[in-house]
């Protein structure tokens, strides 16, 4: 995926340079997990990690948080391709929100598909026991942070042209659609609809917490409210002291008689 501001001559290609450390570690352990699983000695940790059942049934609650970061699925090109895809947006994400905002967006995500993707496997369980399919397959380790990171790119590039598979060209808002379509589709194969709600939750919880203004964004607006109010009145107090009357036109404009 290639992503730019839109310009006259169409989409251009952003190259988001290296990846600040903590991204990098987080890279590092999704490959260093996914690889671990393939082992039977160290198969594990991974498992450990995951979200399963096991959350309700042995308590272990902790797989709530690190399922996020055990790398999952079988050995193929693709995993290397959804790591790039966590580095071109992570990058950019990491630099516009820094690092505790960059962070608290994958928790905020993670941690509401988690709650959201067990209520809904506890109440399918109850009502439909049979005919469930592997829970949580859909939402596991990097597919998670693919959709909270896309997510909040869209929300926060919405006008960004992104070019999809390096061939179609969409505005980045509709990304956020998009990452609910995929989710449907791959549910339509695997019957995962806990995993399938897990992707609905962390996509809501990421364009909510992605459209909150940072305490810098609202300090600046502040700044900037109270530099026009201050114009304002020294307006007025020359106005007032040259004799002048200060009138209004319809378009809210500022002129003197």
């Amino acid at each position: 995926m290639v992503y730019g501001r839109p310009t006259h001559a169409g989409p251009s290609a952003v190259l988001p340079g290296a990846p600040p450390r903590d991204l990098a570690a987080l890279l590092g352990v999704l490959f260093a997990t996914w690889t671990l699983q393939f082992f039977a000695a160290t198969a594990v940790v991974p498992a450990l990690m995951r979200l399963s059942p096991a959350v309700w049934q042995a308590g272990w609650v902790w797989q709530l948080a690190t399922y996020a970061f055990a790398g999952y699925g079988p050995p193929s090109v693709w995993f290397l391709l959804e790591l790039f895809i966590l580095y071109w947006f992570g990058t950019d994400l990491r630099r516009r929100f820094g690092r505790r905002g960059f962070w608290r967006l994958i928790a905020i995500g993670a941690l509401a598909a988690s709650l959201a993707a067990v209520a809904v496997r506890l109440a399918a369980g109850a009502i439909a026991p049979d005919g469930l399919g592997l829970p949580f397959q859909l939402m596991q380790g990097q597919r998670i942070l693919m959709v909270v990171l896309i997510a909040a790119f869209a929300v926060a590039n919405r006008e960004a042209t992104i070019l999809l598979f390096f061939v179609l060209p969409l505005r980045a808002g509709w990304f956020v659609w998009l990452g609910i379509l995929f989710g449907f589709v791959g549910f339509l194969s695997t019957r995962d609809l806990a995993g399938f709600a897990g992707i609905c939750a962390a996509t809501a919880a990421t364009v909510t917490a992605a459209s909150r203004r940072s305490p810098l964004d609202r300090l600046s607006s502040w700044w900037a409210r109270w530099r026009t109010e201050r114009a304002d009145r020294r307006f007025k107090r020359l106005a007032k002291k040259r004799g002048l009357r200060v009138v209004r036109d319809d378009d809210d404009e500022r002129r003197i008689n």
